[in-house]
């Protein structure tokens, strides 16, 4: 039988949901670049023109507030969110496997509120046509929209996974639960 037949479901589909979150981390790398090159041409107009390119402060605090919602889903795939495992490392990997699949599912709840209340601002601000109250004046409902779909691109990643670790814990595949849901140790990292 080949290796990905062997593969359950749920880790081909984590697979997938690593991979799309690597393409999205490296567009908001990408942004971020863009970003920075920009705040330096800014900076040197001013220095050698004297007047800059105008906005680099807002402009740069809403990329940074895009790239961080749209962040949060590839540092869940990649395990890089900080957990507190003083007591889960102490249990067998079927009591290992509850608590990751608890804090996958509290994740998923907590992006969904955020996401929900992130929607109640941005049809405010859609239906008030705000505008930021800077030189730019930018339409609020642009960088809530990145904003907003980064949450929601979260908790569906959450709820995938979610649904991944419970399908495994079905299954009693309890390591392929910690490879995709737990926390990762500093001997893993060495490894």
């Amino acid at each position: 039988m080949s290796e990905r037949r062997a593969q359950s479901w749920p880790v081909r589909v984590f697979g997938l949901l690593s991979r799309a979150n690597y393409a999205i981390a490296l567009i908001c790398g990408v942004v971020l670049l863009a970003t920075v090159i920009f705040i330096l041409v800014d900076i040197a107009m001013r220095q050698i023109v004297g007047r800059g390119l105008g906005g680099s402060d807002e402009i740069s605090g809403y990329v940074i507030a895009g790239v961080a919602a749209w962040g949060f889903s590839y540092a869940l795939v990649e395990r890089a969110h900080v957990r507190i495992d003083v007591l889960t490392g102490r249990l067998p990997p079927a009591g290992r496997a509850v608590f990751d699949l608890a804090a996958a599912a509290t994740l998923m709840v907590v992006a969904a509120l955020v996401t929900s209340y992130g929607w109640r601002v941005f049809a405010r601000s859609w239906n008030s046509n705000s505008r930021a109250n800077t030189p730019l004046e930018t339409p609020l409902w642009i960088p809530q929209s990145i904003w907003l779909a980064g949450w929601g691109w979260l908790t569906l990643v959450a709820l995938v996974v979610t649904i991944c670790l419970a399908a495994l814990m079905l299954m009693r595949r309890f390591e392929s639960i910690h490879a995709i849901g737990g926390v990762g140790s500093e001997m893993e990292n060495e490894q």
